[in-house]
């Protein structure tokens, strides 16, 4: 069926979510679908000048054909085999590179870099290397990105000064790779044998504008002077290129956002083990339109990356979802979930379209349940018998009950007490401990009988966070390394023993990653191929706490909550993985210290605007 609006045919396109307006479907491949393939080509373009540039006998071969004959005059730098025509494929060869890969996310400014640079590399191809298959390629790119604009129109991602640094590594070291080629590309009139480290030598003094150890003869030497110039001029203007733009910062959670998260964590927190951790300070937040829900998130590697369930009334989840994926695809960033419970992930699946994946099983204990006694807990219970009779006590308290002065030195201990450089934990962490908004959290402190301190000295701590009114979920584990063994199980036995105290009635403890094929490969009776995906989670555990957790959790006999992670297609899979992996700072890359960052608001267009809302619901900024 179809109806006309403002003198355009509409299609009426029914949808799980209710019929939308579709204007002028076009017939041909997907919207989606033309991104990539441009941004192939142009790196097809990019990788043909990059060889046409290094090698003489490809440029000489491939670039000479029937147009070589429309400029039979020119001579000297405007021949194929002059230095210009071997300085100018490298880069525009490295810049089509460059840009393919924000072309392939729909970067509008990648967009008009393309536009711009393919008529320039056009004519290159045609005044100084006579190829008429180059020009046909450029002009063919340059069409199709014309005819396709309105798919290229993703906004830029959050970026700091430090993005400057990053594009000088990557493109110096493509330069000297590409350079270091090029010298070594002219043998025959190459003087002597020079090693590679003369070659690469060479390759950085031509970068930087001077001469070299390695002595060329003929048009090569000026072809490898003129390529080095051009490749360090390069590096040197993209590098300025992105010290000088606008600085677009990484999301944070502003205060006022983060006080409306309180809001409906304090109405609607009792739902997800994991809703506390929303309250992140590097995430940022999207609220739904009605302001009930909202989805907190963080942007690794081009990855939105979700944590947990939404926060809020579950009848306005999907508004959130709404404005997450509008967010996500404005900026063209992969949308992902990480860590999300069976109930949402079908609400993710069914308002999205997104696929769903289990990742493994979170460990909730029921605190009426719990108890010591028992052979199934017999090796905690003579554990926890040991450390005491060790002079070891413990203390369980809310972190607004332990007094400023103890407090302090409890987060040094933690501090201190941390085995990497950086802060681990995204979707199960919070990131801090002891801070006066989050009074109502609880620390378990385990402590050696010492004579010279009232409370003995410090040797372990356990931080949990909020789940709603009678919930706590675990946050953080550390110990001193001179502790005995079992601190853990000390302090997780406390916590469980105090809660009736602190009206817990459920404590969520670590997350089990793949727990379920860990479980049913050990079983009897299983089969070859979950018996050799338990041995390949095995031998990951040597670097990832994979079977370790597990059976720590296992010990105090929990009942196990599945989480899944959400995702686009399966392709999506290892750059999500990948993204989750830098989150949780088990992947660190090197960088300088960072600035102090602004915060980032969802795109103008997808904010929250006023509606009328429930009594007592937050109304939208």
């Amino acid at each position: 069926m179809s109806v006309t609006v403002d003198g355009d045919k509409t299609e009426l396109v029914p949808g799980a979510r209710g019929t939308r307006l579709t204007r002028g479907m076009p017939r041909g491949p997907r919207p989606g679908s033309v991104p990539p393939l441009i941004g192939t080509a142009c790196a097809l373009v990019g990788l043909l000048d990059l060889a046409a540039g290094v090698f003489p006998a490809f440029r000489h071969s491939w670039a000479q054909t029937a147009a070589a004959g429309v400029l039979p005059g020119v001579t000297g730098p405007f021949t194929a085999g002059g230095p210009l025509a071997a300085a100018l494929p490298l880069a525009a060869g490295a810049l089509m590179l460059f840009l393919a890969h924000g072309l392939k996310r729909r970067k509008h400014r990648a967009w008009q870099a393309a536009v711009v640079l393919l008529p320039v590399e056009a004519a290159g191809q045609f005044a100084y290397r006579h190829s008429a298959v180059g020009v046909l390629a450029s002009l063919a790119v340059l069409a199709l990105l014309l005819a396709h604009r309105r798919e290229f129109s993703a906004l830029p991602d959050p970026r700091g000064r430090r993005t400057a640094l990053a594009g000088f590594a990557l493109t110096g070291s493509a330069s000297i790779g590409v350079g270091t080629a090029v010298v070594g590309g002219h043998p025959r009139e190459t003087l002597g044998d020079p090693s590679l480290a003369d070659r690469l030598a060479h390759t950085l003094h031509g970068l930087l504008g001077f001469e070299g150890p390695v002595d060329h003869t003929g048009a090569a030497a000026s072809a490898v002077g003129g390529s080095l110039a051009l490749l360090g001029l390069l590096t040197a203007v993209v590098t300025l290129h992105l010290a000088l733009r606008p600085e677009r910062p990484a999301a944070r959670l502003p205060k006022d956002d983060e006080h409306r998260l309180r809001d409906l964590l304090a109405r609607h927190g009792g739902r997800d083990s994991l809703g506390h951790f929303a309250l992140r300070r590097d995430r940022g937040v999207v609220f739904s339109p009605s302001g009930k829900a909202a989805v907190s998130y963080r942007v690794v590697s081009g990855v939105m990356l979700a944590g947990g369930d939404p926060i809020g009334d579950v009848e306005a989840w999907p508004g959130a979802i709404e404005r997450f994926m509008a967010e996500a695809d404005a900026h063209s960033w992969t949308p992902a979930v990480m860590g999300c419970s069976r109930t949402g992930g079908e609400v993710w699946t069914r308002e999205s379209g997104l696929d769903a994946l289990e990742l493994g099983d979170e460990a909730v204990v029921d605190v009426a349940d719990f108890s010591l006694s028992g052979r199934p807990m017999r090796n905690v219970r003579q554990m926890v018998n040991r450390i005491e009779r060790g002079g070891y006590t413990t203390r369980v308290r809310r972190a607004h009950d332990i007094p400023d002065e103890e407090l302090a030195a409890i987060r040094r201990a933690a501090e201190d007490w941390r085995g990497t450089p950086t802060e681990r934990g995204f979707s199960m962490a919070l990131g801090r401990i002891g801070d006066p908004a989050d009074g109502e959290s609880v620390i378990a402190t385990a402590h050696k009988t010492d004579p010279s301190s009232p409370h003995g000295d410090l040797k372990a701590i356990i931080h949990f966070v909020p789940w709603g009114t009678d919930g706590m979920s675990l946050e953080l584990m550390r110990r001193d390394r001179s502790a005995d063994p079992g601190m853990n199980e000390l302090l997780i036995v406390a916590a469980l023993q105090a809660s009736p105290g602190l009206k817990v009635e459920r404590v969520s403890l670590n997350f089990a990653m793949f727990r379920a094929a860990l479980a049913r490969g050990e079983r009897i009776g299983a089969g070859p191929v979950l018996r050799l995906w338990r041995g390949l989670l095995i031998f990951l555990s040597r670097w990832f706490q994979i079977e370790s957790l597990y059976k720590f959790n296992a010990k105090f006999r929990p009942r196990w909550e599945p989480r899944f992670v959400v995702f686009r297609n399966v392709r999506d899979l290892p750059r999500v993985g990948f993204a989750a992996l830098r989150a949780e700072g088990f992947i660190t890359l090197p960088r300088p210290r960072p600035l102090p960052a602004r915060p980032h608001r969802p795109c103008a267009h997808i904010r929250p605007y006023p509606q009328e809302s429930a009594p007592g619901a937050v109304r939208p900024a």
